[in-house]
């Protein structure tokens, strides 16, 4: 295809974990959305596929890890913002969704919005879409705090939810329904907070990769293999 990776015949993810369904570690082997994605797009180039997990707490430290060749692309159910396009050039969106509001009904059963949260603290991950829709939130008086964790830690942002700590989380939905699977107390009680366009990204000028990857996405989605991939790990 006349692109040049990182290591020759080899083209490197870059994925903050754990994000599941989009990217996660079961035992020894990953899987997710992205990773099957990616692994497909790998294939359409002739090129393997490498995982290159990304460890860092703020998530837009995966831009940085770009830049700096640490990997070829981003794939790691990335949101196509403004800022982001100022670090990375994204692929065409490979699919749509929107942050959601996950809380405690025993501990808050009354909450069923992001407007029944005032008085209370929401918590998001470092570096997510969702921080800026927070502190929105906290400067229109609609929250009293906003809580951020690391990105790594969104399991403890969860107990936290559980333990009453917090009032709210606030994530892309598909993460949510499935971080809370086994949480009986969490529930996502409102969606569509947001309208995310989410993408792969490449470095800043690697125009040939971008073609690529757009390329290779294109016939994946005119074969449906993108759309299975879809319903298989990011629909309800």
């Amino acid at each position: 295809m006349g692109v040049s990776t990182i290591i020759p015949g080899v083209l490197s993810v870059g994925s903050a974990l754990p994000d599941p369904p989009f990217e996660f570690i079961d035992g020894d082997e990953a899987r997710g959305f992205d990773v099957e994605l990616m692994q497909a797009i790998a294939a359409e180039l002739g090129l393997d596929w490498r995982l290159v997990p990304y460890n860092g707490a703020d998530f837009n430290g995966v831009f940085a890890g770009l830049t700096k060749g640490a990997w070829d692309c981003v794939a790691s159910g990335a949101t196509i913002t403004p800022e982001r396009e100022r670090l990375a050039s994204f692929c065409a969106p490979y699919v749509r969704s929107g942050q959601s509001l996950v809380c405690n009904i025993e501990a808050t059963p009354h909450v069923r919005s992001i407007d029944d949260l005032r008085g209370m603290i929401l918590g998001v991950q470092q570096g997510n879409t969702s921080e800026p829709v927070a502190h929105r939130l906290k400067d229109e008086g609609r929250i009293a705090e906003v809580r951020t964790y690391a990105y790594h830690d969104i399991g403890a942002m969860l107990d936290d939810l559980s333990a009453g700590k917090i009032g709210g989380v606030m994530k892309l939905a598909p993460v949510m329904r499935w971080m809370i699977r086994h949480r009986p107390r969490l529930r996502v009680v409102q969606e569509r907070i947001t309208e995310e366009a989410l993408g792969v990204a490449v470095r800043l000028g690697d125009d040939a990769l971008r073609a690529a990857v757009n390329g290779a996405q294109a016939q994946l989605q005119d074969r449906g293999a993108l759309a299975r991939l879809v319903t298989k790990w990011l629909q309800a």
